[in-house]
């Protein structure tokens, strides 16, 4: 029982692309800047990407239209990704 040195917990993430359909605004300590990401997956579901973000880029998010990856780990029973979080602007 208890930590130990010579073993690694291994968390394993799948990422995937999503086109940005809109902002939304930040509550507490991100008020005035951007609170999450309303993205669109190929498949045409949406959900609401809301970690992951520096500062920087909560000032100023990707724009409406452009497409950013993001990692999750695993699906919820809805096809959902689990535990989103941005990870980049995809750059053409």
């Amino acid at each position: 029982t208890g930590r130990s040195d010579t073993l690694l917990k291994m968390k394993p993430w799948d990422d995937a692309e999503a086109t940005v359909i809109g902002h939304q605004p930040g509550k507490g300590k991100h008020a005035g800047t951007l609170g999450a990401l309303r993205v669109r997956m190929d498949d045409g579901r949406e959900f609401s990407l809301g970690t992951g973000f520096t500062d920087q880029q909560r000032r100023a998010p990707p724009p409406v239209g452009a497409t950013v990856t993001y990692r999750y780990h695993g699906l919820t029973r809805n096809g959902m990704p689990r535990f989103a979080s941005f990870l980049r602007v995809r750059v053409e």
